[in-house]
């Protein structure tokens, strides 16, 4: 009887794994087959380029901030940095005054610094990342309209609007950004030392020190991490819109953190993955596109969207509610 229970119990655990695995790509699924029966337009190579293109943005603060949720902490910062990073590439990407990678080096940079500054606060003062996060948000905020005195920045070079506008191949420049840095990130969580921390520390802090885990390291890492995607995703917003915003970015984050929740990484910690990020960024853009497609007003978007937010975190409550049983 009790070998009964024992195996009843594995078998559930196994089946909350495998929905969390496999049940955002069957709804990814279902949903893009939804829309190609209700719009013929949603299944043309040039709609799906356009998708993919939006999408790529906010992939990219998706997996910055999927290896700080893992960590169990969270990143409220993102879309601040956006705006500070995109500012600070385009004020060195006028014609004739640097070459390209200066400007796009000195976004880094500070999306880098910025990120570390998280991590440095949140490791060395204890306080929770959502308020550190909070406070960075507004910094970035005010430190964006500072320096571009509250004006946007124009007059951008064509080399530095080719990033966010340009194609390769008849493939978007922002195509295949999305795709190298999906696969340098998947490889840093999945192949190297750093990402059996990162697990480790999310899954349990305490015996990850216990085993000699540098913890404060490896979440200096993830916020750093996290800071120089949102540099990359500021510099491509900058440079597709050709202007400098200081009020870019607002409200980033939350779909960035949508998405890697969506995805299936837990807010709890310890789990989660770039492809199940990935899918779910697409997932938000393939919803919106649909929307747009069917003409339904922005306001409703945000209704569905909330409410998909919603059902994502109270699917990862009860599947790690069942893995524990």
């Amino acid at each position: 009887m009790n070998n009964y229970f024992t195996q009843l119990g594995n078998s559930t655990k196994q089946r909350a794994r495998g929905m969390g695995q496999y049940g955002i790509f069957i709804a990814f699924v279902v949903i893009c087959l939804i829309l190609s029966l209700i719009t013929p337009k949603f299944l043309t190579v040039s709609n799906w380029t356009i998708i993919v293109t939006q999408v790529s943005i906010n992939a990219l603060l998706a997996f910055g901030v999927t290896f700080v949720i893992i960590t169990g902490g969270i990143d409220l910062s993102l879309g601040s940095m956006v705006a500070v990073t995109g500012i600070v590439a385009s004020l060195l990407a006028h014609p004739d005054d640097y070459p390209v990678i200066v400007p796009v080096l000195a976004g880094l940079l500070a999306g880098v610094f910025m990120g570390a500054f998280n991590g440095t606060i949140i490791t060395k003062s204890k306080v929770p990342p959502f308020i550190v996060t909070l406070g960075t948000m507004t910094i970035g905020r005010g430190l964006a309209l500072i320096l571009s005195k509250g004006r946007p920045v124009s007059n951008l070079s064509d080399s530095f609007n080719f990033i966010g506008g340009g194609n390769v191949l008849g493939v978007p420049f922002p195509i295949i950004v999305l795709i190298v840095a999906f696969v340098v990130c998947s490889v840093v969580l999945k192949k190297t030392i750093l990402g059996r921390y990162i697990y480790a520390v999310g899954g349990n802090e305490q015996a990850a020190k216990a085993s000699g885990i540098r913890v404060n390291k490896v979440k200096m890492a993830v916020y750093t991490i996290c800071g120089g995607l949102a540099a990359l995703a500021g510099i491509l917003l900058t440079s597709r819109i050709t202007t400098g915003q200081p009020n870019a970015g607002a409200g980033f984050e939350l779909d960035a953190i949508a998405a890697a929740i969506i995805g299936g990484t837990s807010t709890s910690g310890g789990t989660g993955t770039m492809t199940g990020t990935l899918i779910g960024a697409l997932l938000i853009g393939v919803i919106s596109n649909g929307l747009d497609l069917l003409n339904v007003t922005s306001y409703y978007q945000q209704v569905v969207m909330g409410a998909i937010i919603i059902g994502a975190v109270v699917l990862d409550g009860w599947n790690q509610s069942a893995a524990q049983r």
